[in-house]
């Protein structure tokens, strides 16, 4: 049923789209927060989350409710929508979780996926197997041929019109993640989470949690809605969603409130430390650090759970303006200097430019190089292969100064760190247009001489000069051989 997820909206690897869950009549458009609710233990109530904070999607587990009696008996009778008073879809987990926390539970993928089609789950989820980080390569290999053969079975088994999970395992082997992206993607199941990250992101590894997505995308088609399992702290939301995550989980909202943490987008905060609110949400005008420290422990977990979620939801919706914008690099660079295993994430992202090359849009806003990080975004790559394209006259000068007039060269192109060079009829084309500071770091003019010497390759039948605003002598000494220099401030 692939055919349920329609893109709209692309930047970068981050994509607006919308999810068509039929059980549930209903169109959810993505990137999405589906809020994790314990049936045994709720801080924020499900017809709350619906009503007051917007979400459509919210994700349980089924294997607590048929673990445990009363709730088994009044999900099956009353339908899990009742149970849970929720209006919009709902996505059950598996019990995988707890397989992976105590090493078994007493349910088969059949079961339970059975027992979600009966009691009204949207979205259900076989029982694979979550392989943590950094395991042996033997274990790893062996419980994904395990989790294979439950995505196979979950293929057989009669949901309905139920949607079903479709888990990408292979702890951190890329190679394993992308082999078992593309088994997955080959069954007719669904939708297709990221398994098995947590750990990564509680030990602050958003470098290895960006390789494991990046496998999982080259495994998976470009119609496959991915959700990032586990993934609840808004600090990462934009670096995932550039990798081409759709859904998110999370429980971080109510865990942090738990033990008094304040979430914003770049960390968490502990509410003892804070003497100011940095939020305009409705708790944060409500209260002052004091005042929430006073309240009553049930009261303050609510309220900084409520906080927690407006923050949350905040950061989906920056997101999705980012990406209509066409500047959400922009943003995933502004939270990367958050925290530096966050800029490790940003930058290993960068890493698999070449695959964000492909669904980055050829044109939008505006490109702002606002880091040395900026120079190696998936537009300048393009720019760099697409120089084989151009016609190239015999003599060039390549300029970042004002054109030749002496007449000495058939034409005159521009020189734009970090793109390099292009003739001067594309400089109001994207993303030729960019803004540039003029103090040029030194990885923009890296860059720049990446795509002159990718130029000068091309085309061994033609002459080039280049024409610089006082280049360093070691940048200047990665340009081809043979190629003319001509510092243009030498006469300052």
């Amino acid at each position: 049923m692939r055919d349920r997820f329609e893109l709209r909206e692309l930047d970068a690897g981050g994509r607006i789209g919308e999810l068509q869950i039929p059980r549930a009549d209903l169109t959810v458009e993505t990137p999405a927060l589906l809020p994790v609710i314990n049936p045994n233990l709720v801080t924020i109530s499900p017809r709350r989350l619906a009503d007051e904070f917007g979400a459509e999607l919210l994700i349980t587990n089924s294997y607590i409710i048929h673990s445990t009696d009363s709730l088994r008996e009044r999900a099956l009778e009353e339908g899990l929508h009742e149970l849970l008073d929720f209006p919009g879809a709902i996505m059950t987990d598996s019990g995988s979780f707890q397989l992976s926390e105590y090493g078994e539970i007493t349910v088969t993928t059949e079961e339970i996926l059975e027992f979600q089609r009966d009691i009204g789950s949207d979205i259900g989820t076989p029982v694979d197997i979550p392989t943590p980080p950094d395991v042996s390569r033997k274990r790893a290999t062996e419980e994904l041929e395990t989790t294979k053969d439950r995505l196979e079975l979950a293929e057989t088994v009669d949901t309905g019109d139920m949607l079903v999970n479709a888990p990408v395992q292979g702890s951190t082997y890329p190679d394993l993640r992308e082999e078992a992206a593309r088994h997955a993607d080959g069954t007719s199941l669904d939708v297709f989470p990221v398994g098995a990250v947590v750990p990564l992101m509680n030990d602050y590894r958003y470098a290895d949690m960006v390789d494991v997505i990046a496998a999982a995308k080259r495994g998976l088609g470009a119609d496959a809605p991915v959700h990032l399992f586990g993934a609840g702290h808004p600090m990462m939301f934009a670096l995932a969603v550039a990798m081409g995550c759709d859904l998110f989980d999370s429980a971080a909202y109510a865990l942090y409130a738990r033990d008094d943490r304040y979430l914003t987008v770049r960390g968490t905060r502990h509410l003892a430390d804070l003497e100011y609110l940095p939020c305009s949400c409705p708790v944060c005008t409500k209260y002052t650090p004091d005042e929430l420290r006073a309240l009553p422990d049930d009261k303050r977990e609510e309220e900084l759970a409520a906080h927690n979620l407006h923050v949350t939801f905040e950061e989906i919706r920056r997101i999705k303006q980012a990406i209509r914008a066409g500047n959400l690099l922009e943003l995933v660079e502004h939270r990367a200097r958050a925290h530096p295993t966050m800029l490790d994430g940003y930058r290993a992202l960068l890493d698999h430019a070449d695959l964000l090359e492909h669904s980055d849009p050829v044109s939008k806003g505006a490109f702002f190089y606002t880091s040395h990080e900026s120079a190696r975004r998936p537009e300048v790559l393009r720019h760099h292969a697409r120089l084989e394209r151009l016609s190239v006259p015999d003599s060039v000068f390549l300029t970042e100064g004002e054109p030749s007039s002496s007449g000495e060269y058939d034409e005159s192109w521009n020189v734009v760190p970090p793109f390099g060079p292009f003739p001067r009829a594309l400089s109001k084309s994207y993303p030729l247009t960019a803004e540039v500071p003029e103090r040029t770091d030194r990885a923009a003019l890296e860059a720049a001489v990446e795509g002159i010497a990718r130029l000068v390759e091309e085309n061994p039948d033609s002459e080039f000069t280049l024409g610089h605003r006082g280049w360093p002598e070691g940048v200047l000494a990665a340009l081809p051989d043979g190629l003319e220099t001509i510092d243009l401030t030498a006469d300052r």
